[in-house]
C-alpha cells in the first residue's frame, strides 16, 4: 500500500518560505499527498509495459502479463526471465519490450541491481545503475527515485509537464529548456522533488504513479510516449 512521503509537509513549508510563486501554488493545490510506493521490480517492469501505449491498452497487457506469467500475481524476476518469447507475445508484449523485461530480470536475478543496496547509494549512482538496463532511461529512473524510493531532491528537467508548469507559473515568455530548468530549480533544494510535484499539480497532470484523479494532460502522455523512459 502507498504511504505518505515522510518529508512532504516539511518540504511544502520550506518551499512556501523561500518562493512566493510556489507559496501561491501551495495555497491553490493544498497540502501534499505525495505517496511513496514500495514496489521495486514491479514498478520498473510496469513502466516498461506502459511505454508508448495508451493507458487502457497498457493496463490490459499488464493484466495478461500478471495472469499468464505470474499466475494471477505480479511475476517475480525469475518468472519473467524464464518466460518464453511465445508466452510473452501471447500476453501482448512486443519483442522489444520482452527483451527489456528480460534484461531487467537478468540484472535483478544476477544481483547486478540489488534494491537493498539503494538505501546506501546516492541518487546519481542509482540512476547510473538503472539506466544500464535496456528500456530504462533517465526519466524512468528519476520517477523511480521520486515515487518508489522517496528521494526528496530529484529534478526531472527532461519532463515536459515539469517544464510547462514552471513556464506557466513564472510567466516566462519562452518555454524553459532542460538546461535552464536545471539552473532554475536550484532555488528549491533540498526539495526539488516536491517542487516538481507542485508543478504537475498546478497543471492537473496525472502523475507517473497514477495517483492523481485529475484529467490527464497532454504533456504527461507525451512523456510516457518518449523513447527509453
Amino acid at each position: 500500500m502507498p504511504k505518505q512521503i515522510p518529508y512532504a509537509k516539511e518540504a511544502a513549508a520550506h518551499l512556501r518560505s523561500i518562493d512566493p510563486v510556489m507559496s501561491r501554488i501551495i495555497d491553490q493545490v493544498g497540502q501534499p499527498d505525495f505517496s511513496l510506493r514500495p514496489e521495486r521490480f514491479r514498478a520498473l517492469a510496469r513502466a516498461m509495459i506502459f511505454q508508448q501505449l495508451a493507458g487502457a491498452a497498457a493496463s490490459a497487457i499488464l493484466k495478461r502479463f500478471i495472469d499468464q506469467i505470474g499466475g494471477g500475481k505480479f511475476p517475480t524476476p525469475e518468472q519473467a526471465l524464464k518466460a518464453s518469447p511465445a508466452r510473452l507475445r501471447k500476453a501482448g508484449i512486443s519483442r522489444q519490450k520482452a527483451a527489456h523485461l528480460k534484461d531487467l530480470a537478468r540484472h535483478v536475478v544476477g544481483d547486478k541491481i540489488n534494491f537493498r543496496r539503494f538505501a546506501r547509494m546516492a541518487d546519481a549512482e542509482i540512476i547510473a545503475d538503472l539506466t544500464r538496463v535496456k528500456g530504462i532511461g533517465q526519466w524512468t529512473a528519476e520517477m523511480f527515485l521520486m515515487f518508489n524510493l522517496g528521494r526528496p531532491d530529484i529534478a526531472p528537467v527532461g519532463d515536459l509537464g515539469f517544464r510547462n508548469g514552471v513556464t506557466k507559473a513564472y510567466g516566462l515568455q519562452e518555454p524553459i529548456k532542460p538546461k535552464e530548468l536545471a539552473v532554475f530549480a536550484e532555488r528549491w533544494r533540498p526539495y526539488r522533488s516536491m517542487a516538481c510535484w507542485y508543478m504537475w499539480r498546478s497543471l492537473r497532470i496525472k502523475l507517473p504513479d497514477g495517483s492523481d484523479g485529475a484529467p490527464q494532460a497532454r504533456t504527461a502522455a507525451r512523456n510516457r510516449r518518449a523513447p527509453q523512459t
